[in-house]
Formats: C-alpha cells, structure tokens, sequence
C-alpha cells in the first residue's frame, strides 16, 4: 500500500483552540470518472452533516490513516465534481477530503446538547453549491477533542457522491482501518443511471419524486426558506424502549396487524405535531426509502439509491390508521410509490438546465408536508474507533427548516431519536408541559433514561 499524504494547511491558537488541519490523501489516484446521474445531479446542491459522540478520543494520526485507507476503498469521496458540457462528472483524482482537530472547552453532555444549533461548530459542512462547481473537498471531517476526555467527529459529505448508505460504506471502512479490521465492499460504476436501470422493475409508479415550480411558486418557496431560517428551531425527541414498545402495542391492537417501530413514530409524530400546531387540514408525508435491499441491488453501491413514499395524511385520520396506511404503503411501496424510471424520465425530458427550478416532491414547507428520513439500521452505533463505540449518533442540521426530520436509535443504541425542525412557537410548544404530555403519552414515570439522556438540558 502506498504511503498516506497529510498536508498541513493552518494552526492557529483560538478557542476553540485547532490542533492542525490536514488534507488527507490515499496516496494514488485510480482516475475513474462517474458520470452522474440525473438524481445526482439535482442533489448536488446540498450537504449531508453526521456527527457522532464518543466517551472516549482516539488518536488523530491513527483516525487519519486509517481515513486515507478507506479514501483508497471509496475514492469517489476524495474526488473532485466537473461540469464537461451539461454533465455533472465526479472525478477521482485523490485532490483529498478535509480533516480538522480541535481542543474545545465543553464536555460530552454540553456537547450533545449543542448539537442541533446550527452554529454549534461540530462539523465543517460542505459548501456544496461551490463544490459543484470544481475544486473543493467532497467530504470533511472534524475532531473535537472534549475537555472530560471524549471526542466528537462530525462529517459533511457532498450529496451527488451518495446517499446515507454510500456514506456509512466509507465510515465503516474508515473504522475497519483503524480497527484492524477487514474494509467493507465498495462498488463503483462509471454510469449509474445505466447500471442500475438495467436492474430495475420495467415500470413503476410513474409518479416522478419531483415537481417543477413556475417563478410565483419558487419566490413563494423562497421567502417561506428565508421566513424560516429566522424563525425556527431544530428539536430531538428521545423515545426509550419501554415508551416505543407500549405505543406499538396499542397502535397494533388498534390496527389490527402488527406494526413497526417506524409505522407508529411517523403516525404518532404527524398526529402530534397537527394537535400541537391546531392544524386540521388534509397534509402529505414523505418517507424516503432505501431501495437496495428491496430490489436486490448490490448492498456495496455508492450513489443515490433513494426513493420515497409519498402519502396524503386526512386531517380527522387517528394516529393507529395513519400508522396502518403506513405499513400498508411500505408493503406496496414497488407498485405503489417505486418511480426511479419516472424521475429519470421527467429530468431528462425537462433538460438539465431546468433542475434548478425543481424541488422533491416532498421538501414542500408552504404546504407543511412532513419529510422523515429512517436512518435506523444504518449502523451507525457500529463505528469503532480506538475500541470505543459511539455513545450518540446524530443529523446536524445545517439549515432549521420546517418539517424535516431525521429518525435514528438514541443513546447508546436505544430507543429512537428524532431531530426535525419546526417553527418556534411550536417548539416552544412541545417544550411546555402539554406538549411533552403529548409526545410522551406512552412514557410511564417509571422508566429509566440514559444517563446521558437525563444530562442534556434541551433534549425533550
């Protein structure tokens, strides 16, 4: 294996003091060129931030070879994007991803509770509309150092590079190295939208994930985006276990069918958030689905491999039936709601000088629709470094929009988290006593809390 490159780019004494900024390399460039495809390329405008608590720090060398290790297995994340005519490449020059180290004067709680402001400085996001446009990293890593011995590593990744699942291949791996440990399977293909349409049902929905704004609608959209970047706040809501399972007992029984974990959090969430905001109108959910597993694609895949369930939410509908028109619609999601051949159709036909006055289906803030992304079972609380686990995974929200929500397992891989942001009054409604009655109906004042969930002041 070849050497690792670090450059050493700044050092500087501040508080948040840095410890050294590197660009980290995998020391050889396979010079692939993917082309991406038409999902990719209306995604690439926008940031994904993760960051992950640990109790205890690990070594900064040892987290940046073992990084320039799993570059040389996911090169795609140390490239570089190009514009060659109207396509969108990503080029895998090894240009290098961006890793930082700071001391900071907080500890693991103060840390966590921290998390969802966006000016918490935990991650360094990527400016992905520069990016786009040539020269800038595609991934970047911060290390926070805390002052009781732990350690937060927060990551920003480039949307046109993948997806979730395309970035928890290269955590894996980047563990896996660090670990001493075998690095996952990458898979990479030089023409996505070719390989994997080839590999998808003849037809779908053909519903396409997207919808095209005239310009009163998009300075609609954007002064409601700018409305809400004053406005509003990001909140968490922990579930322990015992709550989670009494809530899917009785949303069962109700039902009449075995539910999941996720059937009854996004019911119960979207009948709470209506009762707390006064809001009884007929509104939409969009829950985006992996669709790997459940079209036998490679499971080792980089890239967008993403579609949604798309479903209208009756105001006076009981949060048990929302929850069985759930899993009812997970159940039928390839007959009912499959459409990566009518999004593919819909892009291309529109021209890709026309994405920018596109929108997903569900980022729809006027109409309140509520977007939750399921990141449960990503194994995200699999990510070793120095032998310690993760205590907390969780979202950073770059930007407070309305009704976009992530769902993950909470502290110590229990329970379920969910991050969304809101308006303000309505966060300070589920903050006051009547709403956190509301969202924990199924808590009972027995049940026990994780120590480090009992410690963050904000958490709800």
């Amino acid at each position: 294996m070849s050497e690792p490159i670090y450059l050493e780019v700044a050092r500087v004494s501040s508080w948040p003091e840095i410890r050294d900024s590197r660009t980290v390399q995998a020391g050889r460039a396979t010079g692939t060129v993917i082309r991406c495809g038409v999902l990719d390329t209306i995604l690439a405008d926008l940031p994904i931030s993760v960051v992950f608590f640990y109790e205890k720090a690990a070594d900064t060398d040892l987290l940046a070879q073992g990084l320039s290790r799993a570059l040389e297995q996911l090169p795609v994340f140390g490239g570089r994007l190009r514009t060659e005519g109207e396509l969108l490449e990503l080029v895998c020059d090894d240009a290098g991803v961006s890793l930082s180290t700071y001391d900071v004067d907080e500890t693991l709680p103060e840390a966590v509770a921290r998390v969802t402001m966006p000016g918490s400085g935990y991650a360094d996001n990527v400016d992905a509309p520069k990016a786009r446009l040539g020269g800038l990293p595609l991934f970047t890593a911060r290390i926070s150092r805390l002052s009781d011995g732990g350690m937060v590593i927060g990551c920003s990744w480039h949307h046109a590079v993948g997806d979730l699942h395309s970035f928890m291949l290269l955590m894996q791996a980047w563990s896996a190295a660090v670990e001493g440990q075998p690095l996952p399977e990458a898979l990479l293909v030089e023409d996505p939208d070719s390989y994997f349409a080839d590999r998808l049902p003849a037809t779908d929905c053909g519903r396409p994930g997207f919808r095209l704004l005239d310009a009163e609608q998009m300075a609609g959209l954007n002064a409601e985006i700018e409305r809400s970047m004053r406005t509003n706040r990001t909140v968490q809501i922990y579930f322990g276990d015992a709550e989670l399972e009494r809530m899917r007992e009785d949303f069962s029984a109700a039902a009449g069918r075995r539910l999941s974990r996720n059937d009854v959090v996004c019911a119960h969430m979207m009948s709470v958030l209506r009762e707390l905001n006064d809001d009884h109108e007929d509104r939409f959910m969009a829950l985006p689905v992996n669709i790997r597993a459940r079209l036998d694609l490679p499971m080792a895949g980089v890239g967008n491999l993403v579609n949604e369930i798309y479903l209208r939410c009756k105001g006076d509908l009981p949060a048990p039936a929302l929850a069985l028109e759930i899993r009812n619609q997970v159940d039928n999601f390839i007959e009912g709601h499959l459409n990566a051949r009518a999004n593919r159709k819909f892009l291309e036909e529109l021209g890709r000088d026309r994405f920018g006055d596109c929108v997903p289906i569900g980022f729809d803030p006027v109409n309140r629709t509520l977007t939750i992304s399921n990141w449960t079972r990503a194994a995200m609380y699999d990510i070793p470094f120095g032998g310690h686990r993760p205590v907390l995974a969780s979202p950073m929200a770059n930007l407070q929009l309305p009704w976009i929500a992530w769902l993950l397992e909470g502290f110590d891989n229990t329970g379920l988290m969910l991050t969304i942001g809101v308006p303000a009054r309505l966060a300070q409604r589920m903050r006051g006593g009547d709403g956190l009655a509301t969202l924990h109906r199924y808590r009972d004042e027995d049940d026990q809390l994780p120590l480090l969930a009992r410690a963050v002041r904000k958490l709800i």
